[in-house]
């Protein structure tokens, strides 16, 4: 990747200029995509594992969880969802068969507790999300 950045510079801009500077530029361009790219990207709630669909069915009435970190707010350090005001987003655990510890699979609703704007699902613990569509 580093040899495509000094490649581009280069090319467009003048000698000089850090190679870093322009990787940091690029990175930051492609962070930027990230709330759009999670957004484009959907599931529909009857192609969710039969444990996510149980778990958004536990969300619709406020529990009962797995987890005693089940509904908790959710950071979106990661900023792989829209940007929202802390406290936005809530996850949950959505159960993986064989596995005794909370395993990678969340789900993840902004808005109202029992009655969310939006909820994204992620199989790899944050890395990408999937918006749930209704």
């Amino acid at each position: 990747m580093f040899r495509l950045f000094a490649r581009i510079e280069q090319q467009y801009f003048k000698p000089g200029l850090s190679t870093g500077w322009i990787a940091a530029l690029f990175m930051g361009l492609l962070l930027c995509g990230a709330d759009a790219a999670a957004a484009a990207r959907s599931i529909a709630v009857a192609s969710l594992p039969p444990q996510a669909r149980r778990v958004l069915g536990q969300i619709a009435h406020g529990g009962p969880w797995i987890s005693p970190k089940d509904g908790i707010v959710f950071g979106n350090y990661e900023r792989q969802l829209p940007r929202k005001p802390r406290g936005y987003y809530r996850e949950y655990t959505v159960p993986t068969p064989g596995l005794r510890h909370r395993g990678a699979r969340r789900i993840v609703c902004g808005g109202p507790v029992r009655l969310p704007d939006i909820c994204y699902y992620s199989d790899d613990h944050y890395a990408s999300f999937t918006a749930i569509s209704r």
